[in-house]
């Protein structure tokens, strides 16, 4: 090993031994919930939700319904005209 190459491994460390490597504590172990504590929180949880009230669920379900059946009517009306324009080209 030459002067030189002492030098650069003394600038960088590496003429020191290095400290061994500390392994990473292993995640806490979680505790399994039962089956009747998971159904109790569920139906905790379930009672803060917000529920629509019934006009609100009739409206936006016609609202849907609606915007499926305009998106289905420009959905054909784009393959009817692509099979006549292709049928009209080759046919």
């Amino acid at each position: 090993m030459n002067r030189q190459l002492k030098r650069q491994m003394a600038k960088g460390g590496g003429d020191k031994p290095s400290a061994p490597k500390q392994r990473a504590a292993p995640p806490p172990h979680k505790e399994r919930t039962g089956v009747r504590q998971y159904l109790r929180e569920v139906m905790g949880e379930m009672r803060k939700v917000a529920w629509p009230t019934r006009s609100e669920v009739v409206n936006s379900t016609i609202i849907v319904i609606i915007g499926v059946v305009v998106m289905g009517s420009i959905i054909f009306a784009f393959d009817w005209a692509s099979v006549k324009l292709v049928d009209m080209i080759y046919g």
